[in-house]
């Protein structure tokens, strides 16, 4: 991708309420991507709006946030999403010095998978109002087999923002996904708790989506086990969101596979890639020779929830 590429932008009524803008492109391939048309551009072509210059997307933005349709959902800032926003960093931050050439106090969050630089990481906390960060699993062979990429520059940026930035975290956000990262759950917790007990997490509960389309999706009882596991590991603001009980089954994993993992999650998380044509295991993008042609960035699931 040459040219940010916006995919699309609208009010979003989502916490924190926005003008969200959605970026496409992703650094990470995961399994279970629910805007998997923005995050995987080029490979899966849909429409798009394009690459909109700088000023142009800042004039708009402001122009929106200070309608009476933004008034009435309470919308008071720039929001961006993706796909993952960092990859066209140098972009977003033209973006906001045009809007804050109009608007001096215009709020902005960002919302980001965390694998990014360090030095990345110090130039959004410049600009941003508000961070929600996703983290995917605590271990390693977990985070590459779902994600395609390394858990330990999530949790060095997630440790950094809550002991130097705290104040402009929304929230931690975990996607539960049902015998992939449930086991994930209670080491986040007592990590997220070790920097500090107070900061805000947020349950996702995972809902059938791209190559995990037929993967269940989790459970009401499990939501609920989340939060507990919370509480016992020391976090007093921890919560969970989303629509709970649909139904699918789990795959099994082929023989191929299940000799590559260490962990029942990864075990699980790798042959849902396999079946969507990974052949490199235990699976690891960035150390993968097909990489940039990898057959995952290429699917296109039958049903979408």
């Amino acid at each position: 991708m040459t040219v940010p590429v916006v995919a699309s932008a609208t009010l979003h009524p989502a916490p924190p309420e926005s003008y969200t803008i959605f970026m496409a492109g992703c650094n990470y391939k995961c399994l279970n991507c629910q805007n998997w048309t923005i995050a995987q551009l080029p490979d899966n072509e849909h429409q798009h709006r394009g690459f909109v210059s700088a000023k142009e997307l800042a004039i708009e933005c402001v122009a929106q946030l200070d309608s009476p349709a933004a008034k009435l959902i309470g919308a008071d800032r720039i929001f961006f999403s993706g796909g993952e926003p960092t990859i066209h960093l140098p972009y977003i931050e033209q973006v906001m010095a045009e809007a804050r050439k109009l608007s001096p106090d215009l709020k902005v969050n960002f919302d980001t998978n965390g694998y990014l630089t360090s030095t990345s990481l110090r130039k959004v906390l410049k600009f941003t109002t508000s961070i929600t960060y996703d983290i995917k699993a605590f271990n390693d062979e977990v985070h590459l087999a779902l994600t395609g990429a390394s858990s330990q520059p999530v949790l060095r940026n997630a440790k950094y923002i809550g002991r130097f930035a705290k104040d402009k975290l929304w929230e931690y956000r975990i996607l539960v996904i049902p015998k992939i990262n449930e086991e994930e759950i209670e080491p986040l917790c007592c990590f997220i708790s070790d920097i500090d007990a107070n900061l805000p997490v947020c349950f996702l509960a995972f809902r059938p989506n791209y190559a995990l389309e037929h993967h269940p999706g989790a459970a009401a009882e499990l939501m609920d086990r989340c939060v507990n596991i919370a509480k016992k590991s020391g976090l007093k603001n921890a919560y969970w969101s989303g629509q709970t009980g649909i139904p699918g089954s789990i795959l099994a994993p082929q023989k191929k596979v299940i000799s590559a993992y260490q962990m029942a999650g990864g075990r699980l998380a790798g042959a849902y890639a396999y079946a969507a044509g990974c052949r490199t295991h235990s699976r690891n993008c960035a150390a993968c020779s097909t990489h940039q042609a990898c057959p995952v960035k290429c699917y296109v699931p039958q049903i979408q929830t």
